[in-house]
């Protein structure tokens, strides 16, 4: 599968070239998702550590009091990440520590990019080297002002697009994605079983038709099974809920590490084996 890349308008910022280039050529991208604060701030950056020497893109998630995108399993680390009292300061530290791996996509919610003031925040977070984030609250045609400031930083907006999406939004889409899209691969929240079918490459087929830059499939993946079958029609697979239960099925933190540790590595392994197989 060729990635095209994305078309046009001037200049792409730094961030969105960094994640372009991150997606491998000959399979698909691994992004692993780390809740930032979870359970308390340096375990997580310790399993985002953990993680990177597998990961293509690392995504950091940003703890919220109302994530309307995430489903039980992420919005209850989210909620024990606050009680620790993360800040988004915190989270973005944490990226700053991951300077020389995968690049870091932020995923956070318009309220606390407006609190903090949206050219304050981003330019913080590309002085952490942060290259995008993800704000599943942000409509397509609102927010003209908060994409000019990530834009004028060197943060790239990761737009977002369900199954719903229409043909036409799914174009317009594409005239803003100049890192990639995160295709929901099920219409709600994260953490239930991705059904890798006929409608899910069908809906990735939509997108691709409509949008030139790089697609990742997120929401629902559990398995290297699972992960080499999407990976098989995607330019990248991002896994999150379960993440956090292996860290929450761990007796301790060290053996945590070593759990998300070992799963980065079988679904890297998955990932290129299963694009070999595929030709």
């Amino acid at each position: 599968m060729s990635i095209r890349p994305a078309p046009h308008w001037g200049s792409m910022p730094d961030g969105a070239a960094r994640l372009q280039a991150a997606f491998p050529s000959n399979r698909a991208a691994l992004i692993p998702y780390v809740m930032g604060g979870f359970p308390n701030v340096a375990a997580s950056r310790d399993y985002a550590h953990a993680l990177a020497p597998y990961a293509d893109i690392i995504e950091l998630g940003i703890p919220f009091s109302d994530p309307l995108a995430d489903g039980p399993t992420i919005q209850a680390a989210g909620q024990r990440a606050l009680e620790a009292g993360t800040r988004p300061s915190d989270v973005i530290e944490i990226a700053a520590s991951l300077r020389g791996g995968p690049p870091v996509v932020l995923m956070t919610y318009v309220t606390l990019i407006l609190s903090a003031g949206p050219e304050r925040f981003f330019a913080h977070a590309a002085d952490a080297g942060v290259a995008g984030v993800i704000i599943p609250d942000l409509p397509l045609d609102e927010g003209d002002s908060l994409r000019a400031a990530a834009r004028a930083a060197g943060v790239a907006v990761i737009p977002l697009a369900a199954p719903t999406t229409s043909d036409a939004r799914l174009a317009a889409i594409g005239t803003q994605a100049d890192a990639f899209t995160y295709l929901v691969s099920v219409a709600g929240v994260t953490g239930g079983e991705v059904a890798v079918d006929d409608t899910l490459r069908a809906f990735v087929a939509r997108a691709r038709a409509n949008i030139s830059s790089p697609l990742a499939v997120g929401f629902g993946i559990r398995t290297p099974t699972q992960a080499i079958a999407i990976g098989a029609f995607a330019d990248g697979v991002v896994i999150a809920s379960h993440l956090i239960r292996i860290i929450e099925q761990a007796d301790d933190h060290a053996a945590a590490i070593a759990a998300i540790g070992a799963y980065g590595a079988e679904l890297a392994s998955a990932l290129a084996a299963g694009r070999s197989d595929a030709g």
